[in-house]
């Protein structure tokens, strides 16, 4: 296994490195190259579109378990994983897929009188997930010290806890039930819209981009090949 610090330049950690963002205007030059294929996310439901968010997320929540298990074992784990995998989270989640679930589907639940309660309590974990995502954010520079690594990791495990039944949720009940809430048209357009603020957000190719962010930050401590996590006979 490559050692951590050799990892750090494939990662470019630090300022300079892609995703480490001082406004939300910066993340458009960051993603943005025109290279979209004509049609490619065109077929794509409203579900599959944010399913792929939760992908991204899932990713995220690995990096922040294994990151924290591993420095508490005593390995050098270089705090910018945790900062850069948190910038993603807020950029791509908080800041752009969460405000996209609230105003073009959970909108149409409360109009139809539908599922109104389940919806209220997503679009409060929405809230409760940015102020956790903030609070590792905060903690992660000093995560080489046991003090703020110990209770980033309570924060970690507050996100973990709230975000796979969370998703798990949406994906099952919500985001389904959004096909029979609507006429065809106006889930091509849910579609159509939901695309539309990609783009604005992260550019023509923007979620391509961000998941090779997080594969950089997984290759960084490791985690780029999945069968580590195949259970060993």
């Amino acid at each position: 296994m490559t050692s951590i610090s050799n990892r750090r330049g494939l990662l470019g950690l630090g300022m300079a490195g892609g995703l480490i963002l001082a406004a939300p205007t910066a993340v458009t030059g960051v993603f943005a190259r025109d290279t979209k294929k004509p049609g490619a996310d065109e077929a794509a439901t409203p579900p599959e579109q944010l399913m792929r968010g939760h992908a991204i997320l899932a990713r995220v929540l690995l990096i922040y378990e294994n990151g924290l298990r591993r420095a508490g074992q005593g390995e050098d784990i270089d705090p910018a994983v945790f900062t850069r995998a948190a910038e993603i989270t807020k950029r791509f989640i908080h800041d752009h897929q969460e405000k996209v679930e609230e105003e073009l589907v959970f909108a149409r639940f409360k109009k139809a009188g539908r599922m109104v309660e389940i919806v209220s309590v997503l679009t409060s974990q929405h809230a409760a997930g940015a102020k956790l995502t903030d609070k590792v954010l905060a903690a992660a520079p000093q995560a080489r010290n046991k003090e703020p690594r110990e209770a980033m990791g309570r924060d970690v495990q507050a996100l973990c806890a709230m975000y796979r039944p969370h998703m798990a949720r949406e994906a099952t009940d919500v985001f389904p039930t959004l096909r029979h809430l609507v006429t065809a048209d106006e889930y091509a357009e849910i579609a159509d819209e939901i695309m539309k603020r990609e783009r604005q957000a992260v550019g023509a190719d923007g979620f391509e981009k961000v998941a090779k962010q997080v594969a950089e930050v997984e290759k960084v401590i490791g985690l780029e090949d999945i069968g580590v996590f195949t259970p060993k006979s």
